[in-house]
């Protein structure tokens, strides 16, 4: 057998590696496993590459490069908190996107003749990637304000910007002078310029309530450059793993927008969350009923069945462990606990269910949006932990609201409403929460875990 069938044979295993990977990846009691599968895959997909036949590495170079990716992302790995797993993704997104524009940026400068329009299309996705996910991370740690960002005029902007790309991309001869090399190297570094400005430009105008879409769909942009350097490369198993993602990011994508209710061009051209109601005067206009820990625990103690919802703040207070001792306690005392998980609840998809994984709570027990919405017509008490904009019943009749027509966990219905947050500051689409005044809801106000401890020591004293 040739040493190039061998290395074909490889990234097949590699590709197979990959997509059972992603499939075991599809339930928390396979993750783990299926996260291993698909780094062998990846293991023998770049031993596969530095073995090929014919072709020469600095392999000290390399292994320079990987000792020092190895260093950083052990780094970050152990210090970055769950409540940050989302900044992190959008950076690996950015620097994945980064990647694969350098490879092919690095082929056409050392091969003149290298087809101009893959050259470019790897280039323009995975700078756009770049920035338009570092934008996200900003807003996401706060340096860039989570709110929608607009101005007059920019999606006019952007459409020139765009429309400009793909024009040089497809026909440079219009903008410069082709037939020589020096005219192609223009048009390649212009179409960088304009690929990094449109990054920004499309997620600038993003709020922050829309972070889980934004997120996946940078996501399969990093996977789609990817696959675009593999055809330049002719790398089978880069074009392989590129479209995996690729595909799903889309797939997932298309996934957080139904749970929006949204189209993907309404999020990314809707600018959801460029105001904020007045906290201060919705809080006067409602009738906002503040309940202690003490007064929580008695109703939890009267009720037989509990909904417990997880939202951002009890991601930020890192309150999932105590959670799942309050969960425990009251399921000791034989009450029925169950946990609402809606889709595009916290920052980033499955980001509750990761928390709560975490804290080794029952995967049987997460219920997703349609399995859970019936169970509040008979649930005594539905605890809300900093949950608000998937919470709020204005997404089913208020047609002014950003958020309306958004599925909502219909936490309403439930007999009594406990709403713990820690001011009555709104939700990431800015908009306040109508919830918060009604009849059969109270708030306990206070950071998440030093509530949840308080009222477990309350829950066990009656």
């Amino acid at each position: 057998m040739e040493a190039i069938q061998i290395t074909n044979i490889l990234y097949l295993v590699s590709a197979i590696a990959f997509i059972l990977g992603i499939k075991r990846l599809s339930h928390p009691k396979t993750a783990r496993s299926g996260n291993l599968l698909s780094s062998l895959g990846m293991l023998i997909a770049v031993i596969a590459t530095l073995t090929y036949p014919g072709k020469e590495f600095d392999f000290t170079l390399i292994l320079s490069g990987v000792a020092i990716g190895t260093v950083i992302g052990l780094i970050f790995a152990t210090r970055v908190q769950m409540t940050e797993m989302p900044q992190m993704v959008a950076i690996f997104n950015g620097l994945g996107g980064a990647a694969s524009a350098f490879v092919a940026s690095s082929e056409f400068l050392s091969s003149p003749d290298s087809p101009f329009i893959i050259v470019c299309l790897s280039v323009f996705i995975g700078s756009l990637t770049f920035t338009g996910s570092f934008v996200a991370f900003g807003k996401l740690q706060g340096f860039i304000s989570g709110r929608a960002i607009t101005f007059k005029g920019q999606q006019v902007t952007n459409a020139i910007i765009a429309l400009l790309s793909v024009s040089i991309i497809l026909a440079p001869g219009l903008f410069f002078e082709s037939s020589i090399y020096a005219g192609y190297l223009n048009a390649f570094y212009i179409v960088i310029v304009l690929a990094l400005l449109l990054g920004v430009g499309l997620t600038i105008p993003i709020g922050g309530a829309d972070m889980p879409v934004v997120i996946s769909l940078l996501n399969s942009y990093s996977g789609i450059a990817a696959a675009a350097t593999g055809f330049l490369l002719g790398n089978n198993a880069l074009i392989i793993s590129g479209s995996l993602v690729g595909a799903s990011g889309l797939i997932l994508t298309n996934i957080m927008c139904k749970g929006m209710n949204r189209s993907l061009a309404n999020v990314i051209f809707g600018a959801v969350g460029s105001e904020t109601s007045s906290a201060g005067s919705t809080q006067q206009e409602m009738n906002i009923k503040s309940y202690s820990t003490t007064e929580a625990a008695m109703i939890l103690d009267a009720a037989e069945k509990i909904i417990i919802v997880p939202g951002y703040g009890l991601a930020v207070a890192q309150a999932q462990h105590v959670a799942r001792e309050v969960a425990d306690t009251l399921e000791a005392q034989g009450k029925k606990v169950l946990y609402a998980i809606h889709p595009v609840a916290g920052r980033m998809p499955g980001h509750m269910n990761v928390l709560l994984a975490e804290a080794n709570v029952s995967y049987d027990v997460l219920k997703d949006l349609d399995e859970i919405n019936p169970e509040f017509e008979d649930c005594d008490v539905a605890l809300i932990l900093g949950a608000n904009d998937v919470v709020n019943p204005a997404a089913r009749h208020d047609e002014s609201s950003p958020i309306y027509g958004m599925p909502i966990l219909n936490v309403d219905k439930s007999r009594t409403v406990i709403i713990n947050k820690r001011s009555m500051n709104p939700g990431f689409a800015g908009v306040q929460n109508e919830l918060f005044g009604y009849d059969n809801s109270i708030m306990v106000f206070g950071d998440a875990k030093d509530m949840l401890n308080d009222l477990l020591k309350e829950i066990k004293e009656l």
